[in-house]
């Protein structure tokens, strides 16, 4: 369970890699997603004990419209060919970014505490799972980027947009 939750990370990761990251980002961003990957699922299974299934499918349409936000974003700032861009995965883009691959993590974690399990070894793989996942997405996002030069970020954010919109349709 929790490399197909990676996996999402991964995959986001590699949309996101065709931002100009260097290393220290990279190492950084694979972190802030392990911690909320952590966080997150033990959100999730505290809440699981008192909350009905109906706030998982709130959990993921939220992640779906926020890839979705970043994924515009990356799409437009591709296509206009300017540097800056609005959500950077620095600062609040990172916090964006780390919640949007996350909250499927918090539907599981809700799933997980109704069944009771073991919390610790759980939080540990997702948080270890994800943070491994989304240093090797976003350092073969950066390759890609390096070959695909200025259409990178519009790929970037066709890949994230594909996820968002996953999610909702996935409902």
């Amino acid at each position: 369970m929790a490399f197909a939750l990676g996996m999402d990370a991964f995959s986001v990761g590699l949309g996101m890699g065709m931002f100009k990251l260097r290393l220290k980002q990279i190492f950084v961003i694979g972190l802030t997603v392990g911690v909320f990957h952590v966080v997150m699922p033990l959100l999730g299974m505290a809440a699981g004990r008192f909350i009905s299934g109906q706030f998982g499918t709130f959990a993921a349409y939220a992640g779906g419209i926020l890839l979705l936000i970043l994924g515009l974003q990356m799409f437009y700032s591709g296509l206009k060919g300017g540097e800056e861009t609005l959500l950077a995965p620095v600062g609040v883009g990172l916090f964006v970014f780390a919640l949007s691959v996350s909250l499927d993590s918090f539907s599981v974690g809700l799933t997980l505490g109704i069944y009771g399990a073991r919390t610790a070894v759980t939080v540990i793989c997702f948080g270890a799972a994800a943070t491994i996942l989304t240093w090797l997405g976003l350092l073969v996002g950066r390759k890609v980027q390096g070959i695909l030069g200025v259409y990178s970020e519009v790929l970037g954010g066709s890949i994230l947009c594909a996820f968002g919109i996953k999610l909702l349709l996935s409902m």
